[in-house]
This record gives structure tokens, C-alpha cells and sequence, in this order.
């Protein structure tokens, strides 16, 4: 637990400083320094690539999803199955659907659950990190307590394994695609709370804050109109490395069969615990569907720590 709050400790210092020792704004001198970041270039085309292709994949996709066209070639009791050919680029699965089509169409739910993952993950998290940020910092004695609270139950949730939670949550609340974001998303909640909470600590002792409190400005007024809106960049950071942590949990869930129990919806988690019956026979229809969370996920990763280290004093040279 002490490297994961190690690392969100970290990011939320990032706050702390508004300027480069340049003079220029933070921002500006990290889009610099983003710009020329072969591994930033790297996860923004991994990303825009992944995202084009769940947009348009159900589109372009050359077959449906669920049509099973060629049932008389693939034999599952005889381990017969139809590899890459030229209409069916991936071959075919056990089913007999068109693989690339469902690789297609899969991506948009592996978009979906990850975007609505975080974003609950980041509205709850914001909503208890920022109440508890302000209460820290402007709320005095009882303030104070409030925050020791909440940050307890946030301490407990962190030290329990992200997977381990995002399992329970699922097993209690049932096999479906609304499962697996709610679960996922919960478990981001305490990543985002934290770090909301910290960076508003490192603003709050901030040279306009004190000028704020100097000229009678109400607490409330100084803690939502200037202390949250200033401690907002570390989180946005987050919320890139965590796409790729809900992606990848998410997957997870559907392979541990928690996922959606229409098997007739593409999902790359899914697939792939389909697969799982059929690897000795036919590997490559768990491979397809690994690559893909893999190097999604990769993206995603690559470009919140490019975005984390150009704003990051301490890693820059």
C-alpha cells in the first residue's frame, strides 16, 4: 500500500509548484516538453488509433458480430477450426464468427467500460477528496476530524488488492456490464479522493490563499472558487493512467466470468475467456483479444507518465 500512496502523494505535490524556474506557466512548459516525448507521441497515436476504431468499428466491420456464416467449416468436438484467410482476415471462432469483426465491434465496449469506470471513479472520488481537502484545510478543529475520517476509510480501501475489490463488488452485485463499470469504478474512487485531497492540501498554504483570507473572503468561496479549481492538474493526469487500469480490470472481470452474460456482445474480455476452452486448438483466438488490452492499455499508460513527468520538477532535466 505505502508505493501506491507513495505515488499519489507524489502526483498530488505536483500542485505545489505553478511555475518552471524559466518563469513560464507549468502547463506551457509541460505541452513543451509533451510535444517532443517520443513516448507521449506514442500512447496520444496508440490512443487516437484504438478510439477511431471503436467509433467506426461496427461500421466498417465486413460481417455482423453474431452471424454464424460458416458453421459447416469450424468443428469444436474435432478441434477444427478456420485460421486467416482472405475473408476472414482473423479466421473464425468457435462459433464460427468472423473474429476481425468481433475485434471490431469489441472495442467499443472496451471503451465504454473504461470511460464510464473512470468517470465514476473520478466524480464520487473528486466529490469525497474535495470535501475532504477543504475541510482539511479551511475547516478547522472539527474540519480536521472530518478529514481524519474519511481518510481512514480511503486508507482501508487502498490497502485491499484493486482486483480483489473490484471481485467482490461484482460476485455481491451480480453478472452483467453494469457490474463490472460500477465495480471497477469503485475502486478508483479512493485513487482520485486522495489525490484530489492532497493537492488541495499542497495549495493550501499558497500566497493567494493567505491574501484571500487576509481580505475576509468566505472559507467556501476560497475552497471552491480557487483552492479545487488550482489542485485539478494532478488529477487529470490521473485519469489518463487510470483508462488503462479500468481496461485492464474490467478484462479481468469478463475473463473471471463477472462480465456481461450475453455472449453475443463483443467484448475483448470476453473473447478472451471464451477463448480460454479452445487455446490448445486455436491459440491465436485469445491472442487477438489480448493484444488488444495490452497494447490499449500501453497507450493509455505510456501517455499519463509522459504527461506525469513533464510536470514533474523533480523528473525533469
Amino acid at each position: 500500500m505505502s508505493t501506491k500512496t507513495d505515488k499519489i502523494d507524489r502526483l498530488a505535490e505536483l500542485t505545489a509548484s505553478t511555475e518552471t524556474s524559466t518563469g513560464a506557466s507549468l502547463w506551457v512548459e509541460a505541452w513543451r516538453r509533451l510535444k517532443s516525448s517520443k513516448m507521449a507521441v506514442i500512447g496520444a497515436c496508440i490512443i487516437g488509433v484504438f478510439v477511431v476504431v471503436a467509433i467506426v468499428g461496427p461500421w466498417v466491420a465486413p460481417y455482423s458480430p453474431t452471424a454464424q456464416l460458416w458453421r459447416g467449416e469450424v468443428l469444436t468436438n474435432q478441434n477444427v477450426f478456420v485460421g486467416p484467410r482472405a475473408e476472414n482476415w482473423l479466421g473464425l471462432d468457435h462459433l464460427a464468427r468472423d473474429e476481425f469483426s468481433r475485434m471490431l465491434v469489441g472495442a467499443r465496449q472496451t471503451l465504454l467500460v473504461g470511460i464510464v469506470a473512470t468517470l465514476l471513479g473520478f466524480t464520487v472520488g473528486a466529490l469525497v477528496g474535495g470535501a475532504s481537502g477543504a475541510a482539511l484545510v479551511l475547516g478547522g478543529k472539527v474540519g480536521r476530524r472530518i478529514d481524519t475520517v474519511v481518510m481512514r476509510v480511503i486508507d482501508m480501501m487502498l490497502a485491499l488488492p484493486s482486483l480483489l475489490l473490484a471481485v467482490s463488488i461484482a460476485a455481491v452485485l451480480g453478472q452483467s456490464l453494469t457490474t463490472v463499470m460500477i465495480a471497477v469504478g469503485v475502486v478508483q474512487i479512493p485513487i482520485f479522493a486522495r489525490l484530489l485531497r492532497g493537492a488541495m492540501l499542497a495549495q493550501g498554504g499558497s500566497d493567494y490563499v493567505l491574501a484571500a483570507q487576509a481580505l475576509g473572503v468566505r472559507k467556501r468561496r476560497i475552497a471552491l472558487g480557487h483552492v479545487l479549481p488550482n489542485s485539478l492538474s494532478p488529477v487529470i493526469v490521473q485519469t489518463t493512467l487510470s483508462l488503462a487500469t479500468a481496461i485492464i480490470e474490467a478484462a479481468a472481470l469478463s475473463y473471471l466470468g463477472l462480465g456481461n452474460p450475453d455472449s453475443a456482445v463483443p467484448e475483448w474480455g470476453v473473447m478472451l475467456a471464451q477463448a480460454q476452452r479452445y487455446f490448445d486448438s486455436a491459440p491465436m483466438l485469445a491472442v487477438y483479444p489480448a493484444l488488444g488490452i495490452i497494447i490499449t492499455a500501453l497507450g493509455f499508460t505510456l501517455l499519463g507518465e509522459a504527461m506525469r513527468e513533464a510536470l514533474d520538477p523533480k523528473l525533469r532535466s
